[in-house]
Protein backbone atom coordinates (compact mmCIF):
# COMPACT_ATOMS: atom_id res chain seq x y z
CA UNK A 1 0.00 0.00 0.00
CA UNK A 2 2.83 2.44 0.84
CA UNK A 3 6.03 2.91 -1.15
CA UNK A 4 9.46 2.19 0.36
CA UNK A 5 10.16 5.95 0.50
CA UNK A 6 6.93 6.64 2.41
CA UNK A 7 7.79 3.90 4.90
CA UNK A 8 11.37 5.21 5.26
CA UNK A 9 10.20 8.78 5.95
CA UNK A 10 7.57 7.50 8.38
CA UNK A 11 9.95 5.23 10.29
CA UNK A 12 12.94 7.60 10.08
CA UNK A 13 11.49 11.11 9.71
CA UNK A 14 13.93 13.90 8.89
CA UNK A 15 13.95 17.34 10.54
CA UNK A 16 11.63 16.53 13.46
CA UNK A 17 11.45 19.17 16.18
CA UNK A 18 10.95 22.88 16.50
CA UNK A 19 13.06 25.97 15.93
CA UNK A 20 13.20 28.53 18.73
CA UNK A 21 12.59 32.05 17.39
CA UNK A 22 11.73 30.66 13.96
CA UNK A 23 11.52 33.10 11.05
CA UNK A 24 8.13 31.61 10.20
CA UNK A 25 5.82 29.01 11.71
CA UNK A 26 2.87 27.46 9.91
CA UNK A 27 0.23 25.26 11.49
CA UNK A 28 -2.50 23.58 9.47
CA UNK A 29 -4.93 20.80 10.15
CA UNK A 30 -7.57 18.64 8.63
CA UNK A 31 -10.66 18.40 10.82
CA UNK A 32 -11.98 15.44 8.83
CA UNK A 33 -9.05 13.14 9.61
CA UNK A 34 -7.55 14.85 12.68
CA UNK A 35 -4.06 15.44 11.23
CA UNK A 36 -2.21 18.55 12.43
CA UNK A 37 1.07 19.71 10.95
CA UNK A 38 3.37 22.51 12.12
CA UNK A 39 6.42 23.61 10.12
CA UNK A 40 9.15 25.92 11.44
CA UNK A 41 11.42 27.84 9.06
CA UNK A 42 14.76 29.53 9.77
CA UNK A 43 15.29 31.98 6.90
CA UNK A 44 18.44 34.07 6.48
CA UNK A 45 18.82 37.67 5.28
CA UNK A 46 19.05 36.45 1.65
CA UNK A 47 15.68 34.68 2.00
CA UNK A 48 17.31 31.23 1.97
CA UNK A 49 15.75 28.55 4.19
CA UNK A 50 18.70 27.60 6.40
CA UNK A 51 16.81 25.14 8.53
CA UNK A 52 13.36 23.62 8.74
CA UNK A 53 11.71 21.44 11.38
CA UNK A 54 8.29 19.93 11.77
CA UNK A 55 5.93 18.43 14.30
CA UNK A 56 3.02 16.38 13.06
CA UNK A 57 0.15 14.71 14.83
CA UNK A 58 -1.38 12.23 12.46
CA UNK A 59 -1.07 9.06 10.47
CA UNK A 60 2.09 7.61 8.93
CA UNK A 61 1.43 9.34 5.61
CA UNK A 62 1.15 12.71 7.38
CA UNK A 63 4.52 12.14 9.08
CA UNK A 64 6.11 10.98 5.80
CA UNK A 65 4.80 13.95 3.78
CA UNK A 66 5.94 16.40 6.49
CA UNK A 67 9.41 14.85 6.50
CA UNK A 68 9.71 14.92 2.70
CA UNK A 69 8.38 18.48 2.48
CA UNK A 70 11.08 19.69 4.90
CA UNK A 71 13.74 17.95 2.79
CA UNK A 72 12.41 19.63 -0.36
CA UNK A 73 12.47 23.20 1.04
CA UNK A 74 15.74 23.10 2.97
CA UNK A 75 18.37 25.26 1.24
CA UNK A 76 15.88 26.84 -1.15
CA UNK A 77 15.00 30.51 -1.34
CA UNK A 78 11.47 31.48 -0.35
CA UNK A 79 10.33 31.89 -3.97
CA UNK A 80 11.50 28.37 -4.87
CA UNK A 81 9.90 27.00 -1.69
CA UNK A 82 6.60 28.49 -2.89
CA UNK A 83 6.78 26.21 -5.94
CA UNK A 84 6.77 23.03 -3.84
CA UNK A 85 3.35 21.53 -4.38
CA UNK A 86 1.59 18.54 -2.91
CA UNK A 87 2.24 16.83 -6.25
CA UNK A 88 6.01 17.38 -5.85
CA UNK A 89 5.84 15.91 -2.32
CA UNK A 90 3.93 12.87 -3.58
CA UNK A 91 6.32 12.37 -6.50
CA UNK A 92 9.32 12.59 -4.19
CA UNK A 93 7.74 9.82 -2.09
CA UNK A 94 7.02 7.71 -5.21
CA UNK A 95 3.28 8.16 -4.67
CA UNK A 96 0.60 7.90 -2.00
CA UNK A 97 -2.60 5.88 -1.85
CA UNK A 98 -5.56 8.01 -3.09
CA UNK A 99 -7.08 8.18 0.42
CA UNK A 100 -3.83 9.76 1.71
CA UNK A 101 -3.38 12.50 -0.91
CA UNK A 102 -4.79 15.03 1.59
CA UNK A 103 -1.63 14.51 3.69
CA UNK A 104 0.50 15.95 0.87
CA UNK A 105 -1.90 18.90 0.69
CA UNK A 106 -1.33 19.51 4.39
CA UNK A 107 2.43 19.58 3.80
CA UNK A 108 2.08 22.14 1.00
CA UNK A 109 -0.27 24.28 3.09
CA UNK A 110 2.01 24.11 6.15
CA UNK A 111 4.95 25.39 4.07
CA UNK A 112 2.79 28.22 2.72
CA UNK A 113 1.49 29.06 6.22
CA UNK A 114 5.08 29.27 7.55
CA UNK A 115 6.10 31.46 4.59
CA UNK A 116 3.04 33.67 5.24
CA UNK A 117 4.09 34.05 8.90
CA UNK A 118 7.63 34.96 7.78
CA UNK A 119 6.32 37.53 5.27
CA UNK A 120 3.98 39.06 7.89
CA UNK A 121 6.78 39.33 10.49
CA UNK A 122 9.07 41.01 7.95
CA UNK A 123 6.53 43.22 6.17
CA UNK A 124 7.25 41.67 2.78
CA UNK A 125 5.16 40.16 0.03
CA UNK A 126 6.00 36.78 -1.47
CA UNK A 127 4.81 36.47 -5.07
CA UNK A 128 1.87 34.06 -5.36
CA UNK A 129 1.43 33.55 -1.62
CA UNK A 130 -2.10 33.80 -0.25
CA UNK A 131 -3.32 33.90 3.34
CA UNK A 132 -3.38 30.29 4.53
CA UNK A 133 -6.37 28.36 5.81
CA UNK A 134 -6.10 26.77 9.23
CA UNK A 135 -8.09 23.76 7.99
CA UNK A 136 -7.48 22.49 4.48
CA UNK A 137 -11.22 21.92 4.07
CA UNK A 138 -12.07 25.52 5.03
CA UNK A 139 -14.41 27.04 2.48
CA UNK A 140 -15.60 23.72 1.12
CA UNK A 141 -19.28 22.98 1.27
CA UNK A 142 -20.11 20.20 3.69
CA UNK A 143 -21.03 17.22 1.59
CA UNK A 144 -24.34 15.73 2.65
CA UNK A 145 -23.84 12.25 3.97
CA UNK A 146 -26.06 9.61 2.49
CA UNK A 147 -27.22 6.67 4.56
Amino acid sequence: MYTEKVMDHFQHPRNVGEIEDASGVGTVGNAKCGDIMRIYLDIDENQIIRDVKFKTFGCGAAVATSSMATELVKGKNVQDAMQITNKAVMEALDGLPPVKVHCSLLAEEAIHAALWDYAEKNGIKIEGLEKPKSDIHEGEEDEAEEY
